[in-house]
């Protein structure tokens, strides 16, 4: 993993651009922006992709493979961009340092793109995606067309990135890193602050500290979740003049009401239904804090409100791929086990008397060895099986005795799960367990998607 280097300053202007790892889901968006303000791209990545494809034939120059050679694809290339994802030593990094060229991370691209715009920055540990989702579709619904950088793509735009008319950029701001501080952000919208990504903050104090930070810094509001634990510890340490909470909580400013098989959001004196085609409460939750951001832009929160429900989802969040003899298959990026909960009770809540089979697949080393039990309860909890495959490491390399086992043996009764670390294995498991009615979630943010395909051919019948 390569730690961001923000020393390095934005050029001015940038004339040409690389990307390295350029099929990834929130870099092929940067790319795509770049592309959008006639900037020349090129870029490369391990595998070829849908974003590869998509992108290419949006004119970038896209390689296969990581080389030195490919810098020479778009003439007078002067900026390279990178992600964390990537290795030290890897060969298009080190050539763009001794070639003398503009190496920036990732957040510092975006950065360029914002330029002087209006601001509005999603923060937390999870729920990002969705809420900067939600405030983009309302935005377009209330007649607004905002630039948008998201880190998964929208259902309604099909893309995770675009570049609008207006001065306003909504962005997820990704705090793993704290590179969510480098953005002159009008409008900060906290999710939680659910301690996560610990390797690089050190410390929970270190991460509630970068909150504080990033939320004092906004020129016009915060607005920050009533519910959470991490987040009521940030705002009790806010100096800010206009803090802005919601949630389930009494005093919530925009409060999420829920009775009788509905759901209302409260401001004040004023009451509006909230009618979700997500399901699931972190989702209303979700609306409720995209709400209070509409409204400190200056919309009117009923008709805030009502706007949010134009929200269709986003990939790879609670999304259905296909139904085998009653078994319908659905996929979520969750990967931490508040995630987790979030989206198996959200399946819960719209499987009726079928059961959840969750096919869950680690993600990284470090948060596995962390987090195992936490996740066993947690799917113990809310799955009626689980089929555990191995980590996933994306960036990190293995520790020894870290797998999925870890995860296997946090459960209570053996009997709710499977240790299954080959795919074709797993996917025949999965599908041995489910009957018709069942859910099966595929649950993790690397690549166990791909194994949706297994999992619907497994589940033919005979």
């Amino acid at each position: 993993m390569i730690a961001p280097d923000l020393t390095v300053p934005i050029p001015d202007e940038i004339r040409a651009v690389h990307f390295i790892g350029i099929g990834g889901s929130g870099i092929s968006g940067l790319a795509r922006m770049f592309l959008d303000a006639g900037i020349p791209v090129s870029g490369s990545d391990r595998a070829e992709s849908q974003n590869t494809r998509d992108l290419a034939a949006l004119g970038a120059r896209v390689f296969i493979g990581h080389d030195d050679a490919n810098l020479d694809a778009v003439e007078g290339l002067d900026t390279v961009v990178y992600t964390g994802a990537i290795w030290p030593e890897n060969p298009e990094f080190l050539a763009a340092k001794e070639r003398g060229l503009a190496v920036l991370h990732r957040s510092q691209a975006l950065k360029y793109l914002i330029d002087s715009r209006r601001l509005v920055s999603v923060a937390g540990a999870h729920g990002k995606t969705t809420s900067t989702g939600m405030i983009v579709s309302a935005l377009a619904e209330l007649g607004a067309d905002p630039s948008f950088v998201n880190g998964g793509v929208i259902q309604q735009y099909g893309v995770s990135s675009r570049a609008g008319r207006d001065d306003l950029f909504v962005i997820e701001a990704d705090e793993s890193d704290g590179t969510f501080l480098i953005y002159e952000t009008s409008i900060a919208l906290i999710t939680n602050v659910d301690a996560d990504h610990l390797d690089h903050y050190g410390s929970h104090e270190a991460f509630d500290d970068a909150f504080v930070t990033f939320a004092d810094a906004a020129r016009e509001a915060v607005v920050i979740s009533s519910d959470d634990p991490g987040a009521r510890r940030v705002a009790a340490r806010l100096a800010h003049p206009n803090v802005v909470s919601f949630g389930l909580a009494e005093g919530a400013d925009v409060r999420l009401v829920e009775e009788a098989g509905s759901a209302w959001l409260v401001r004040g004196d004023e009451r509006a239904p909230l009618e979700l085609s997500v399901p699931g409460q972190h989702n209303r939750i979700n609306a409720a804090g995209a709400v209070a951001v509409l409204v400190a832009l200056g919309h009117d929160f009923v008709s805030a409100t009502r706007a949010v429900a134009s929200f269709g989802g986003t990939v790879r969040r609670f999304e259905l791929h296909g139904s085998r003899r009653g078994v319908r298959v659905y996929d979520d990026y969750a990967h931490h086990p508040t995630e987790v909960a979030a989206a198996l009770a959200a399946a819960r809540s719209v499987v009726g008397t079928g059961r959840i089979i969750a096919l869950h697949q680690p993600h990284t080393y470090s948060r596995t060895k962390l987090m195992a039990d936490d996740f066993a309860r947690v799917l113990e909890e809310y799955a009626d099986h689980s089929v555990v495959l191995d980590v996933y490491g994306a960036r990190e390399d293995p520790i020894p005795g870290v797998t999925g086992e870890l995860v296997e043996k946090g459960f209570s009764d053996p009997r709710n799960v499977s240790y299954v670390p080959d795919w074709q294995a797993a996917a025949e498991r999965a599908a041995e367990v489910a009957n018709d009615g069942d859910f099966i979630i595929t649950l993790g943010c690397g690549n166990v998607y791909q194994i949706i395909p297994q999992v619907l051919d497994a589940l033919q019948p005979e």
